[in-house]
């Protein structure tokens, strides 16, 4: 018989259970181990989607997902033809986890509970006898005829040495250049890490005022980039958040960070229309309306929005339409449509840290995650220089890129 081979994922992350449940269930006789440095396992898949989990994002051909990624999109293409939003879908519909597309087009486990997926990637590791040590943080690499050695320190004392035949690093993004130096020792080179999902401080106490209010469909423009983005926006203590504000953050994340995040924002809260559209519109109400303009509105804003938007205008929300100057309806027109405020830093999206960089693509090959500098040695997720908006576009790549991983080192055990 010949002898059993070795599989060590670092990282008990969703790309790198998806790598170790995989692999070890595609050859039964590959002895698979993670290694994972904190004492947590799937926090991030814990978390996503205020608890729910927001697995991957509805896609009827692989096209229709890469203007999701503003880094990566050409590997991903490649990697989405071998494992789509589809087979994300058919992967847990196959083991008893269905689930459901919302809308907006995310997708969920039908429980609305993040747990189901843990639960499920657990089962399958327990079933197909994956190893898991936690607390096991990994500190060098090196390969030499015999294979693998992994440095390895154990629940912060001396380091121990592991050995394996493959290595899949799916350690995740990190803040900082040198959480990846480790991984740089191997001869990689990184693409520096900025934040790529994050929310917009804006000094302004009259906006503050307006915490917890929302906009159903808005849109975010940062003039300077040239870059918007539509959707739900929420108003908060510190600033603007809500899903148009984080993918805006997303496609900006490096002018941003050059920027040292200082910049202006535009909001039209009405996008089907523009200034002089509504301006057009405001005259034909104020022609017939009799009404005091603060009573109501209808532009589906929320009441508090509406007249704060009045007041920014200088007008006072008891006038009646009919004696609302021209000029107030100019100011109104502009602050609906065309709503400027500075942004002055960024505050973390809750605790889904995403980061821009990463492991360089162009030595990783995207058909089998195989780094192009050392045979055997494979990567999946956040760790490379790939990343999405929000959405479950994340999620998806750390699907795609484990299963992939997993499926060329089954294919060459034998």
């Amino acid at each position: 018989m010949s002898q059993r081979k070795k599989l060590i994922v670092i990282g008990g992350g969703a790309s790198g259970f998806f790598c170790a449940v995989n692999a070890a269930r595609l050859d039964r006789n590959l002895d698979v181990v993670i290694l994972e440095k904190s004492a947590k396992l799937l926090s991030k898949v814990r978390i996503s989607g205020g608890g729910r989990c927001n697995v991957t994002h509805v896609s009827e051909m692989v096209d229709d997902m890469l203007d999701a990624y503003p880094r990566g999109r050409n590997f991903i293409r490649k990697s989405l033809h071998q494992f789509s939003s589809k087979d994300t879908v058919n992967w847990f519909a196959e083991r008893g986890v269905p689930l459901k597309t919302e809308q907006d087009g995310r997708i969920f486990p039908v429980t609305d509970q993040s747990q189901t997926i843990i639960n499920c990637l657990m089962a399958e590791a327990e079933q197909y006898h994956v190893s898991i040590k936690m607390q096991a943080d990994v500190v060098s690499i090196h390969k030499d005829q015999e294979g693998f050695k992994l440095s390895v320190m154990k629940d912060n004392q001396t380091a121990t040495l592991e050995t394996a035949d493959f290595v899949c690093i799916a350690a995740g993004g990190h803040p900082k250049l040198s959480g990846f130096d480790w991984i740089e020792k191997t001869g990689h080179s990184i693409e520096t890490p900025v934040p790529s999902l994050f929310t917009f401080n804006i000094p302004d106490k009259h906006l503050h005022a307006l915490m917890g209010v929302s906009s159903k469909h808005a849109m975010v423009k940062i003039p300077s980039l040239k870059l918007h983005e539509t959707g739900p926006v929420l108003i908060t203590h510190w600033g603007l958040s809500g899903p148009a504000v984080l993918k805006l953050s997303s496609r900006a994340a490096r002018e941003l960070n050059a920027a040292a995040y200082g910049f202006e924002v535009r909001l039209n809260w009405v996008p089907d229309s523009h200034e002089s559209m509504m301006l057009e519109t405001l005259k034909k109400t104020k022609a017939i309306a009799r009404n005091a303009i603060g009573s109501k509105n209808s532009f589906d804003l929320s009441a508090r929005l509406w007249n704060y938007l009045l007041i920014k205008s200088g007008i006072d929300p008891e006038i009646i339409w009919p004696n609302i100057p021209q000029q107030a309806l100019v100011n109104l027109s502009r602050s609906l449509c065309n709503d400027p405020y500075s942004v002055s830093g960024k505050t973390t999206f809750k605790e889904e840290f995403v980061t821009a960089g990463g492991i360089k693509l162009e030595e990783i090959n995207p058909l089998t995650m195989e780094s192009r500098k050392i045979p055997g040695l494979f990567v999946a997720g956040e760790v490379m220089n790939v990343d999405g908006i929000t959405g479950g576009y994340n999620f998806q790549h750390a699907w795609s890129s484990g299963w992939i991983a997993a499926n060329t080192i089954a294919s060459r055990t034998t």
